[in-house]
């Protein structure tokens, strides 16, 4: 007696839209990972070093009269908003 088509297992389409629509053009075009070169483990290393020191470094680098222009600034910003 042949199996049942039933037992195998399929994927299910995702009701969301977008969901779906990302699942079409992946499986038209295939994984996006394909196309990305490895990154240089040296470059991200340095990459990250500076940029978990780069605001405190630069807040130190300014004069107290341009950092609280900077603060008024976005002080500013930020209550415009409201």
């Amino acid at each position: 007696m042949p199996k049942r088509s039933s037992k195998t297992k399929k994927k299910k389409n995702p009701s969301d839209i977008n969901l779906l629509a990302a699942q079409i053009v992946e499986a038209a075009t295939g994984p996006a990972d394909k196309d990305q070169p490895e990154k240089n483990p040296a470059a991200v290393a340095l990459g990250r070093l500076g940029g978990l020191k780069g605001g405190k470094a630069r807040a130190e680098k300014l004069s107290p009269k341009k950092r609280s222009e900077i603060a008024k600034k976005a002080a500013e910003a930020r209550w415009k908003q409201r």
